[in-house]
């Protein structure tokens, strides 16, 4: 997480919230909530998957403009949108290239299919699309006209 900070922080981006150890945590592994601002997203800090509590704020004019910017990555494991009209932002949801995204919420539905696009995970989890992962196919041929009973 730091080195990704310092990163985002060389590259330009504006730390305007955390970055750093928490003061009272001088043993483990941990990171302060971390805000940057004036990131573009050509930066890493926008284009990796950063597994933290780091966040990335990047402008955006208008629906087409925003929906490139997410979709600009190789990796595609979630989103939200965040709205006050639901069906705009089931439109956005549609078009954005991601394996679980929300409308006004942020939750895994665990009966439903859970995995990522392009370099987010392989395969899916949960519901019947992730059962599939534990199952083979497997295709028997008889000659024509044979009849047979149950195996």
């Amino acid at each position: 997480m730091q080195s990704l900070i310092d990163q985002g922080v060389a590259e330009g981006a504006t730390l305007a919230l955390g970055g750093g150890r928490p003061a009272h945590l001088d043993k483990g592994f941990y990171i302060e909530p971390t805000l940057f601002t004036d990131v573009d997203n050509s930066m890493t800090i926008a284009q990796e998957e950063i597994f933290g509590p780091v966040v990335s704020v990047i402008g955006y004019d208008d629906d087409a403009d925003a929906i490139a910017i997410a979709n600009d990555t190789t990796y595609g494991l979630s989103g939200t949108v965040w709205t006050s009209d639901i069906q705009h932002g089931l439109q956005v949801a549609n078009r954005v290239q991601a394996g679980n995204y929300g409308v006004n919420v942020l939750r895994v539905d665990p009966t439903s299919p859970f995995g990522g696009y392009k370099e987010s995970g392989v395969g899916r989890e949960c519901g019947p699309e992730g059962l599939r992962e534990f199952m083979q196919s497997k295709a028997i041929h008889l000659p024509f006209g044979a009849a047979v009973g149950p195996p």
